[in-house]
């Protein structure tokens, strides 16, 4: 069994998006069309902002978000501690020092107490992570950004269509970043991004940033790089962009049939939804303290499992020369250790839940029996 299968064998999917092809080839346009105009248009409506910007992926989306808001040398920013390494390496592209934190041991994301006290004369931005697709608890940060002048900016790369008190990610924040990576909630058909905002000024630096600086050809205000979505991916995006919220509802349904399933496996942690969230279930990640071995079992019965992520970020060679050591951040890398990410995507048969739980449940109970049986 696939981890994740991209499902492209829908026949109305597919007619959808040869039509999308057969558009951007018939326009003329590849790079900065009207294609992309109208995705942004649409995609900025979905999340209940004014503007979005395309841009060649998730993680450009983070660094030059964080450039557009002069968030560079001598800057701090926080970060959990928890997540994946593009939220951390992404503080350091635009120059600045990623200050990491403890994230709710429930809900995977950082909570204003934890950043709180974390902030220095230095700090400049809050970057929190909506991670596996369940939302943030925005409000209270969204309050101490304001209360501090600090910026704000969520990390949503996982977390298209996730609700937090009735609202979509994407106009939580002052700025909000998306990865279109294939396997993401709203996919493309290869790398891309967008950041979501309401603020003008912060929209237009961002796209002379994606343009090698430039408003007008050859005419470059500013050093810039080239990260555009394209034409084609903006095409796509749009005709995936229409089935996101059916899609994420047949997330919800696979989830709420894994946590039926799996409530009789002995020590196994489920992830949870908190009262004001609705989880876009880009993953469904549960816990165990014998996460090796069951991963081994799964995979010996054809189950293919991932873990998201097994190095905590501060255990990175890449980020060694901020100077963190084994134990700093003990929930973090006790989360690397223990998490389990199961397989689930819109199309999954729901019989393949039964599946993976049983052999899941029979794991975890074997070995439980075995210990109550030890001398």
């Amino acid at each position: 069994m696939r981890f994740y299968d991209l499902d492209l064998s829908d026949a109305d999917l597919r007619a959808r998006l040869d039509a999308a092809y057969a558009r951007v080839m018939d326009s003329g346009w590849v790079v900065l069309g009207p294609e992309l105009e109208a995705f942004e248009a649409e995609f900025a409506a979905y999340c209940g902002a004014d503007f979005a910007v395309g841009v060649g992926n998730g993680l450009d989306a983070l660094a030059l978000t964080l450039r557009a808001a002069d968030i560079g040398a001598g800057c701090e920013v926080v970060v959990p501690a928890h997540t994946f390494a593009a939220t951390w390496l992404a503080v350091e592209m635009a120059g600045a020092r990623p200050v990491p934190v403890e994230v709710d041991p429930v809900t995977y994301t950082m909570g204003a107490d934890a950043v709180t006290a974390a902030l220095t004369p230095r700090t400049a931005a809050i970057l929190p992570v909506s991670l596996y697709g369940h939302p943030v608890d925005m409000d209270p940060l969204r309050r101490l950004a304001d209360e501090r002048g600090l910026f704000l900016l969520e990390d949503a790369a996982q977390s298209h269509g996730a609700l937090y008190r009735g609202r979509r990610t994407g106009g939580l924040a002052h700025a909000t970043a998306f990865s279109f990576y294939p396997t993401k909630n709203l996919g493309a058909l290869g790398d891309g991004g967008a950041v979501v905002t309401s603020d003008a000024a912060l929209a237009e630096r961002l796209r002379m940033l994606r343009n090698y600086g430039s408003r007008r050809k050859y005419a470059h205000e500013t050093a810039g790089v080239n990260s555009r979505l394209d034409e084609l991916q903006a095409a796509f995006l749009r005709e995936r962009l229409k089935d996101l919220d059916g899609a994420n509802g047949k997330r919800r349904r696979l989830a709420a049939l894994y946590d039926q399933a799996l409530s009789p496996a002995p020590g196994l942690i489920r992830p949870a939804e908190a009262p004001w969230a609705r989880h876009a279930w880009h993953l469904y990640v549960v816990r165990s303290g014998r996460r090796d071995a069951l991963q081994a079992a799964l995979a010996d019965a054809g189950i293919e499992t991932l873990i998201h992520y097994p190095i905590a970020c501060h255990r990175q060679p890449a980020f060694a020369h901020l100077g963190h050591r084994e134990g700093d951040f003990p929930l973090a890398e006790r989360l690397a250790d223990e998490v389990l990410s199961l397989p689930l995507w819109p199309g999954m048969p729901e019989g393949d839940v039964a599946v993976v739980a049983d052999r899941i449940v029979q794991v975890l109970g074997a070995h439980d029996a075995l210990a109550e049986g030890a001398p």
